[in-house]
């Protein structure tokens, strides 16, 4: 058996990665690689990860019973904290998934959500 988890990287004024031409980014993938390593070694795999563009690009829909959704464009004032990119990760049952997640990359924070795992609808 094994769990899924998702990890959310989050970054604080991050605004993608043509604000930071300066950044080493041979350093910074070899981080990544660190992280990916980790998850291998403790039997687990990568499900998928990815960057993603700055939230200028993203947008919002809320839904409300009876009503049009409502589609607001990014960025959204009312946090300064991003989401700059994600790891979908399967870990065997039993391995503990702080000291893990703890080596993702970040100069912000870590989020760390356990994928649940839904009855089969047949």
């Amino acid at each position: 058996m094994s769990q899924q988890y998702v990890i959310f990287i989050i970054e604080a004024g991050w605004s993608g990665p043509e604000a930071a031409a300066d950044q080493d980014w041979d350093a910074e993938w070899a981080k990544h690689h660190a992280f990916q390593a980790a998850v291998t070694e403790a039997g687990g795999r990568i499900v998928h990860g990815d960057a993603l563009e700055p939230e200028s690009k993203a947008f919002r829909i809320d839904q409300k019973p009876g009503e049009a959704p409502l589609v607001t464009a990014g960025p959204f004032a009312e946090t300064r904290e991003v989401i700059t990119g994600f790891y979908a990760i399967e870990l065997p049952d039993g391995v503990d998934v702080t000291p893990i997640a703890a080596r993702c990359p970040t100069t912000g924070w870590v989020q760390v959500h356990p994928v649940a795992v839904l009855p089969d609808p047949s």
